[in-house]
């Protein structure tokens, strides 16, 4: 997904990889551990790590404009990718640059105090995704508002529903664009009914901000939202292009995997 040469690059990621070492540890009697040193000396104290990659060289530039949708299965690389395009997290190989504000939702319960009100919760959000907003007061009454959370708005938020829950972040979430905006599967806890009213304010949050990535299990989702998409296997983009296209692929192989799992257990 390479840009042209008339598009600003927004988002840069070059040969980037992430991996884990693993160790396993074994319960043993203090006996065994002696025996072990004595008789193994070199296996017992240079154990081999497991190598675990997470994201394997993956390149590709977000320029102005693009609605970039991630489809993948769970364990695909896909959060721990978007984590290290928001600079939660540094690649082992690879860089990412960017010359652009990025912000990033990864959970709808993120800087919530459950003691505090979902008044007193907003405004709290608000100032950390606003920082430099001096007056977030219109824009979080405005947010409050759209939730039709109602008197619930002013009871402490651990006495929430996780729909009620989705409702006041997403509400928040998608009072104000940004140049780069990441959401990661942050509309699957709000109800189908909220949904539908979300839509079309989610449409316009995306389509304000100046590039969005969306990750998502939905490919209707995905459809709404995003023109481009990437396909992710094991830390890899194994399709990028078109949104159709990428859907279909993702579909197909999808297929592909279950029917290689029900061999697997039929054998």
């Amino acid at each position: 997904m390479q840009s042209t040469s008339n598009s600003e690059i927004l988002l840069s990621a070059k040969n980037i990889s992430v991996f884990y070492e693993l160790e396993h540890f074994y319960h043993h009697g203090l006996r065994d551990v002696f025996v072990s040193a004595l008789t193994h000396p070199f296996d017992y104290f240079f154990k081999t790590k497991e190598i675990l990659p997470v994201i394997n060289d993956v390149s590709f530039d977000i320029t102005r404009g693009m609605r970039l949708g991630i489809l993948g299965l769970n364990g695909s690389g896909k959060t721990t990718l978007c984590r290290c395009l928001a600079g939660m997290m540094t690649p082992q190989k690879g860089q990412v640059s960017t010359q652009s504000e990025v912000k990033a939702i990864f959970d709808t319960g993120t800087g919530i105090m459950p003691e505090l009100t979902g008044r007193e919760n907003a405004y709290l959000i608000g100032r950390l995704l606003f920082p430099k907003m001096r007056d977030i007061r219109p824009i979080m009454d405005e947010a409050i508002e759209f939730s039709d959370l109602g008197h619930f708005i002013d009871i402490p938020f651990r006495q929430y529903s996780k729909g009620m829950q989705a409702r006041l972040m997403l509400s928040i979430i998608s009072s104000q664009s940004s140049e780069i905006i990441i959401l990661d599967e942050v509309l699957d806890g709000a109800d189908y009914s909220f949904q539908q009213k979300l839509s079309h304010r989610m449409k316009k949050f995306i389509n304000s901000s100046g590039a969005s990535i969306f990750v998502s299990h939905s490919v209707e989702q995905i459809r709404e939202v995003c023109d481009q998409v990437m396909v992710m296997e094991k830390g890899k983009i194994i399709f990028s292009g078109q949104r159709e296209e990428g859907i279909q692929f993702y579909l197909n192989n999808q297929k592909y995997s279950s029917s290689n799992q029900m061999k697997g257990f039929s054998a």
